[in-house]
């Protein structure tokens, strides 16, 4: 128990002092404030918003919002790692009583915490369906919290696939461009992969590899479990690539 906290304790410090590094920055509210919006006149405005289409369901809100993580989550985890590498912090803060596990951890939990945040104003727009059904509360409560983990734990897999990109180089563009472009191929791509006419008879195999596959399973209210083993096994996957790229980058 005692090793257990002792390994949790700067985990803990690591993702304080993230989050609060992230809020005491403009572009913090910039980048949540953009995130809100666009979903907002997505679900309550453009073309097909829920008033539109006259059902009680969120399907607007969980269709575009994997969408607008695949850039909110690498421009989270963008300068995590790469702005320690260019100020020359890294190998300082690892000359503490900090391993190099434990500043990607913390810096993981920041990021997933923050994906949480991002997520809690949209329960108004839950809120505001389940008034709006007729009856009030016709709502479909299994498929819609079963969205709800399916995003979070995208956001989980992308903040892994962030912070990897992150240790790869010092500029946060880069970082930024590469872990957006994973994130879409490994949500998107497969998909796409399924529908070249010399791949069809593998198109279901190969739409299974896709975080999109997974995430409609959740969605229908039925949380498997070979659906969390996806999602947690790409994000030990990013989680210990990044472990390796620090190593070898400074080995």
């Amino acid at each position: 128990m005692r090793t257990l906290f002792a390994h949790l304790q700067p985990i803990g410090a690591v993702a304080r002092r993230e989050v609060g590094s992230f809020f005491n920055s403009l572009i913090a509210y910039v980048v949540l404030a953009v995130f809100l919006a666009v979903n907002g006149l997505f679900f309550w405005v453009f073309p097909g918003n829920v008033l539109e289409s006259g059902l009680a369901q969120l399907d607007a809100l969980f269709f575009f919002t994997p969408w607008l993580f695949l850039f909110l989550v690498p421009a989270l985890t963008m300068r995590a790692i790469s702005e320690e590498l260019r100020q020359g912090t890294y190998e300082l803060l690892l000359s503490k009583p900090l391993l190099r596990t434990h500043l990607l951890l913390g810096k993981f939990a920041a990021t997933v915490a923050l994906v949480v945040v991002s997520l809690l104003p949209t329960l108004l727009y839950y809120a505001t369906v389940y008034q709006l059904g007729a009856p009030t509360g016709n709502l479909d409560q299994g498929a819609t919290w079963g969205a709800y983990i399916g995003l979070v734990l995208i956001g989980m897999t992308f903040a892994a696939v962030g912070l990897w990109s992150s240790t790869l180089s010092q500029n946060q563009i880069v970082a930024f461009l590469v872990g957006a472009f994973v994130c879409f191929f490994l949500y998107q791509g497969f998909a796409y992969l399924a529908l070249i006419p010399s791949l069809l008879a593998h198109s279901a195999w190969l739409s299974s590899l896709g975080l999109l596959a997974h995430y409609e399973s959740i969605s229908r209210g039925v949380v498997d479990s070979r659906d969390l083993l996806y999602f947690i096994s790409l994000t030990v996957f990013f989680l210990a690539a990044a472990g390796r790229s620090l190593q070898s980058r400074h080995a």
